[in-house]
């Protein structure tokens, strides 16, 4: 198969010096991030199998692609934000390995895949990128449907220092903290551990404020005294689990938006999977994972600060 040339590092058709980029997975994250590059005069290309999510995105000023291969036909970057490693795996490599995605693009295209996978998947396709001439990067995000909105992810990157440099400009509309995290996977490494402690940290404050509550305290006073004390975390700063002590924040809107718990239920049964292929112990993340595995049964839709609702069932009411 002749190699094209993505000419990314030229100056690109649509004569605003940057480069065209095809947007896949248009979900509570992807929509916003692709609607902040629009916003930025970058155009797009966008595909998703939601009719509404293009259509939304559409009105926004993007070009509607009917599959993958069509939305990246005219781009030299594709950034990527999916459910999970099979749909990744699909899209790039196909169902045989050699009719995905990859396969389409011209050398020298810069990939950004923002979706949360195993460190293992990453590098699959990143080696499958690399024989073709094609920059890869694993670039999962912090940061929630909040920041996707205003722009302040942090995005987390695993590839070569080229890639990274290439990359950054266009993250940047998109973030606020970019980090380059390693090579191949790390960027997938470093999501999935942050995530096993925030999964620690949702489900030990849950438990505390139960315990307080249960126990005749008032949930908003007992979180003060904790954020002033040598309990303070991420939770009790900025997303309290308890309803109606914290505004703006699922809690107190019926767990609804937000990260939802089959999502962080993924996320650390990634980190589970890497730890036993790396022979590492890591007892807590296999109780958080045990806590979330039951509570997803009934509330996977449900903002994984509901996990509040495994002391006190009401909460959900």
């Amino acid at each position: 198969m002749e190699t094209k040339d993505s000419g990314l590092s030229n100056k690109d058709s649509n004569n605003t010096g940057k480069p065209n980029i095809a947007f896949i997975g248009l979900g509570n994250m992807g929509a916003p991030m692709a609607e902040n590059l629009l916003k930025a005069g970058y155009m797009l290309s966008v595909y998703d199998l939601s009719e509404d999510a293009t259509q939304r995105l559409q009105q926004a000023g993007a070009s509607v692609a009917a599959s993958p291969k069509d939305a990246a036909s005219n781009a030299q970057v594709v950034i990527s934000m999916l459910p999970a490693g099979k749909h990744v795996h699909s899209v790039y490599l196909g169902n045989d390995g050699d009719n995905g995605l990859l396969a389409e693009l011209p050398k020298g295209t810069l990939v950004i895949d923002s979706s949360t996978i195993a460190a293992a998947d990453a590098r699959l396709v990143a080696e499958a990128a690399s024989k073709l001439g094609i920059d890869f990067l694993d670039a999962p995000v912090s940061g929630g449907t909040g920041g996707a909105i205003a722009g302040s992810l942090t995005f987390i990157v695993g590839g070569s220092d080229d890639a990274f440099a290439k990359a950054e400009p266009i993250l940047a509309v998109m973030g606020k903290n970019i980090f380059h995290a390693g090579e191949h996977g790390a960027g997938q490494v470093a999501k999935i551990c942050n995530n096993m402690l925030l999964g620690i940290l949702m489900a030990g404050t849950a438990e505390a404020i139960n315990l307080g509550v249960k126990n005749g305290l008032d949930p908003k006073v007992l979180s003060d005294i904790m954020l002033q004390s040598s309990g303070r975390n991420w939770t009790l700063e900025v997303y309290n689990p308890y309803p109606q002590v914290m505004e703006n924040v699922p809690s107190s809107n019926g767990y609804q938006g937000g990260f939802m718990s089959k999502l962080m239920q993924k996320d650390l049964n990634l980190a589970m999977q890497t730890a036993k292929d790396t022979d590492v112990e890591t007892p807590m993340g296999a109780k958080a994972t045990e806590l979330y595995e039951a509570h997803t049964v009934e509330n996977g839709d449900k903002d994984f600060s509901s996990i509040m609702a495994r002391h006190d069932s009401s909460v959900l009411s």
